[in-house]
Order: structure tokens, then C-alpha cells, then sequence
């Protein structure tokens, strides 16, 4: 897995994921005692087993610019796929303005195929892709640098099980 500090890496990885049908998104935040959330993380994948097919954006990381996500996002040729949307769309739209289109939620998805409303990512995973998910790292201090190695694995599994998921 790949960790993006530049935009111009941000750039390539999001001219590569354009040439494909879908990518797969997902957020890590803070919420703690402020009323809009801070984007702490960015991970996205597109369909492949290469280690570039999946990586992990900081947009914390100095100079980085978020506009090629951007760009990408408003390409209306690839399928923006998330699970449960609604906390990574506002994040988007209170940093930039913009939603993804088009977008396609998992969740949603799920409940019309009568998996129940609100159906969460760990049982989907595991009803669907016939994997477990380790969510011990899911509440940490996603601001704070460099994150570990359990920070990395749970990010990146959260965008690369979504494309068995999706597909």
C-alpha cells in the first residue's frame, strides 16, 4: 500500500483510477469538540491486485492539494463506491464544495437486497466477501503522525474489501 504526500502523486493515482469504471472510497476523521468534522485520511482503490491499485491519501501532509480528487470525483465515467456515504459527503462538501458523481453506497445497496436497513461494513464483508475485518483501530487518533502499521492495514481494508463488496 502506498501512502500519497504530493499532488502530483495524487494526480497519477487519480489519472490511473480514471481509466477504470469504479473506485472505491472511504474516510477516517476526528469529531472530537469541533462541529464539522477533520478530514484526517483518504483511502481509495480501483479493481486490481497491484500494490498501486490501492492507496492511502494524507491530507494532512503539507502543500498536498485535494483538487485532482476533485477533478476525479466530478468525472462523471467512474462510479464513486462508499459504504454508508453520508459523514464522507459531508466532509467532502464542507472541504470543497463538491459531491461525487455518480456515486453508488453499499449500504443503500444492501437494503433494497433486504439485508436490513443500516446493514454495517463488517457483516456485509463477511456475508459477501467471506472475509473478517479487523476493527481494533477503528476509534484512534487519525490526526496524529506517522500512523502505525494497524492504522495502515485497517485503512487500506476498508476500500479494498469494498471492491468484492460492490462488484
Amino acid at each position: 500500500m502506498k501512502t500519497i504526500t504530493t499532488t502530483d502523486q495524487l494526480a497519477n493515482f487519480c489519472e490511473m483510477a480514471a481509466s477504470h469504471a469504479y473506485v472505491t472510497i472511504d474516510t477516517e476523521f476526528l469529531r472530537e469538540r469541533t462541529y464539522y468534522s477533520k478530514l484526517c485520511l483518504i483511502q481509495m482503490a480501483v479493481k486490481g491486485k497491484d500494490e498501486d491499485c490501492a492507496v492511502l491519501v494524507d491530507p494532512l501532509a503539507n502543500g498536498l492539494s485535494l483538487e485532482p480528487l476533485y477533478e476525479l470525483f466530478r468525472n462523471e465515467n467512474v462510479v464513486k463506491v462508499f459504504h454508508a456515504a453520508r459523514q464522507d459527503l459531508e466532509i467532502f462538501f464542507i472541504e470543497a464544495g463538491v459531491f461525487p458523481i455518480p456515486l453508488f453506497d453499499t449500504q443503500v445497496a444492501a437494503m433494497v437486497c433486504g439485508f436490513g436497513e443500516q446493514v454495517g461494513y463488517e457483516t456485509l464483508v463477511r456475508k459477501i466477501a467471506k472475509q473478517s475485518v479487523d476493527k481494533s483501530s477503528r476509534f484512534t487518533d487519525w490526526s496524529r503522525r506517522p500512523l502505525t502499521e494497524a492504522q495502515k492495514t485497517y485503512a487500506i481494508g476498508d476500500v479494498t474489501h469494498l471492491r468484492v463488496v460492490y462488484e
